[in-house]
């Protein structure tokens, strides 16, 4: 799994900000931006994001 293509389908679906998404998930706005300019998480954050994603009531 690409998590950086889950995020942009969570944030396609529910028109959440890229920022607002960072700050929630992970605690940095800048997440989304640095994901899309190349940025692999850990396994430890790409946890983190998929819980919140879940968390959030969308299917994944």
């Amino acid at each position: 799994m690409h998590i950086g293509r889950e995020v942009e389908r969570f944030l396609r679906r529910t028109g959440m900000p890229a920022t607002k998404f960072g700050r929630l998930a992970v605690n940095d706005p800048r997440f989304v931006l640095d994901l899309r300019n190349g940025r692999e998480p850990r396994s430890s954050t790409a946890v983190r994001v998929i819980d919140f994603i879940v968390a959030q009531g969308s299917p994944r």
